[in-house]
């Protein structure tokens, strides 16, 4: 029931009076028509509202002049605003005393926009909530909890680029009721981790489990301390992956240089939660539905279910997640899976109206997001988390894929408990993530741009022996000028080259940079070499040794050695198991 229903006597919750104005598409805070109205926008400082509701406020101080103008324009109580008495649903509004009526406005696209703020993705926890949290900012603000990311990261995501999110579920215990989960006195190991990749154009995204039980490298890790000092955390080779935090003092910011070192992606930022985190978000929604092929009783998790479709939250929730024993092969991969599967659901959940639309649960999740996750300092405050809410609300949850690195079992283990990556497939995931390449059919527009990008590729290609090129090393392994050097004059005939050095900077792509007389030239070595269109960068020539022009070979951090293909693949491979956000899974 909302706040206009009920008697002017009674305590009301200011969750259940903030309402969506599908013509602003902000929520609008809506009380008796005694007291004023107000939209979202800011911080809100005190008022009376009523006694017994201490909660209630209003609009910031700020506002107070205009509220006496439209006193003065002939309000019918001195000092107050007096809003129009809600509507039912469809009914017309009645134009104001002295207008013209006109035709009830149609929802805007920035009404559309509310709906896609909390559609995000597997960031879903803290997006929900930055959406609703600009209610009261500073408050949530408050509760946020924040720790460096050591220089792990880059430095933020950026708007204009893809996004890399590392979200890390620990198994740290805290909250009631949760003295049955995890290792006791744990500071909290990886125990669930993905990165949650975004498209740069927002059309997918892909969500990459890695195995908590993956043998890894483990890079040295420097670390902020407690008292701001600086401390390198040794590094390991060949242990867990979930050790990559909470072990010997490392933090999440090592957790992300240990996927840059598996991945060779660079995370963005990162977003950390518990097990209580688990527990007050799925209640904070209003549960989430899951489906069960088969009964489950699980006494290490404490799940017991019967078959059938379930709307779990809280301490079930928790236990569902945790589960491994009852599904699939009863190991840590089939545990992937039935988390992959509920978060799927709770996307869903999170997208549906019923969420998005109940100012009450979008409170709720506020606060609840807010308190359970600790984010890197670049995420620090609702205002960024919104922001970065509205680049993951464009997605469709259809091109939402979870997936996992590909892995096999350990081969130096008779007792089979670790597992190592399965190098004939995991490179190429990791590759087409890099390359930004989706994981599901999305249907694109071709813009000009990429079609003038393919085009740099179409045309005559000169011979071999004419094409003049310098070869700089700009960040790939050493020597690596050298060997393309006599791999090309050797072997493709391209006896026009010479090894430059080391560029000036390093790039993380390799390019051919050339003038519009050598586009022949360029499409040439472009075919020998296996450089994509976008590789392929007009510019200018330069003089080389002889005083001749020539065009210039970049080796980025990409590149793989001479006479391996730098074209990146167009599509994920048949055989790499995947799942899509939108689909309903039942757990076997």
């Amino acid at each position: 029931m909302d706040a206009q229903g009920r008697g002017r006597g009674e305590n009301i919750d200011p969750a259940d009076q903030w309402v969506l104005n599908p013509s602003t598409g902000e929520y609008e805070l809506r009380l008796s028509p005694s007291a004023p109205q107000s939209p979202i926008p800011g911080p809100r400082g005190p008022r009376n509202a009523g006694a017994g509701n201490p909660r209630a406020r209003s609009a910031s101080p700020d506002r107070a002049p205009e509220r006496s103008a439209r006193t003065s324009a002939g309000s019918e109580t001195p000092g107050r605003d007096v809003p129009p008495q809600r509507r039912r649903r469809g009914a017309q509004e009645e134009p104001p005393a002295g207008r013209r009526g006109r035709r009830p406005a149609k929802k805007s696209k920035k009404a559309k926009k509310v709906l896609l703020w909390t559609s995000g993705t597997v960031a879903f926890l803290v997006l929900a909530t930055g959406v609703g949290g600009y209610l009261y900012l500073e408050h949530l603000n408050d509760n946020i909890t924040s720790v460096s990311d050591d220089g792990a990261g880059t430095g933020g995501f950026k708007k204009d680029q893809a996004i890399n999110i590392l979200l890390i579920g620990t198994d740290k215990r805290t909250g009631s009721g949760n003295e049955g989960y995890g290792d006791k006195g744990s500071e909290g190991h990886a125990d669930t981790t993905i990165l949650l990749h975004v498209s740069k154009d927002r059309s997918n995204a892909t969500a990459l489990s890695i195995p908590r039980d993956l043998i890894v490298d483990i890079p040295d890790c420097p670390t902020e301390q407690e008292d701001g000092s600086q401390k390198v955390i040794p590094g390991e080779t060949g242990v867990r992956f979930n050790t990559s935090l909470g072990q010997a003092g490392r933090t999440p910011s090592c957790t992300m240089r240990t996927v840059t070192e598996l991945t060779g992606i660079k995370p963005d930022n990162f977003m950390v939660a518990d097990f209580n985190a688990v527990k007050t978000l799925t209640s904070a929604v209003g549960g989430v539905p899951v489906c069960l092929g088969k009964d489950i009783n699980d006494p290490d998790s404490h799940l017991n279910l019967p078959k059938g479709t379930h709307r779990i939250e809280g301490e079930e929730a928790l236990a569902f997640v945790r589960t491994r024993h009852s599904v699939g092969l009863g190991g840590d991969l089939s545990r992937i899976e039935l988390q992959q599967q509920f978060l799927s659901s709770l996307m869903r959940e999170l997208k549906s109206n019923d969420t998005l639309t109940s100012p009450s649960k979008m409170i709720k999740l506020a606060e609840a997001g807010t308190k359970a996750l600790t984010v890197d300092s670049s995420l620090n405050s609702i205002n960024k988390l919104k922001d970065l809410g509205l680049e993951l609300g464009k997605l469709n949850v259809k091109n939402l894929t979870f997936t996992t690195i590909p892995v096999i079992d350990n081969p130096a283990e008779k007792v089979k408990a670790t597992v190592v990556l399965d190098e004939s497939k995991a490179p190429q995931v990791f590759d087409l993530i890099r390359n930004d390449v989706s994981f599901t059919e999305v249907k694109k527009k071709q813009k000009k741009e990429k079609a003038a990008v393919a085009a740099r590729l179409k045309g005559e290609k000169a011979p071999a022996s004419e094409v003049r090129v310098r070869i700089l090393n700009g960040g790939a392994p050493a020597g690596s000028a050298q060997s393309t050097l006599s791999w090309l004059q050797v072997d493709e005939g391209v006896s026009k080259s010479e090894n430059a050095g080391n560029a000036p900077a390093e790039a993380a792509k390799t390019t051919l940079e050339y003038a519009p007389d050598q586009a022949d030239q360029a499409r040439r070595l472009a075919d020998i070499m296996g450089l994509s269109a976008s590789a392929l960068k007009p510019g200018e020539s330069v003089t080389n040794s002889q005083g001749l022009p020539a065009m210039t070979l970049t080796l980025g951090k990409d590149f793989k050695g001479a006479g391996v293909s730098l074209t990146p693949p167009d599509k994920a491979p048949d055989d790499i198991k995947k799942s899509t956000a939108d689909k309903v899974v039942c757990a076997e």
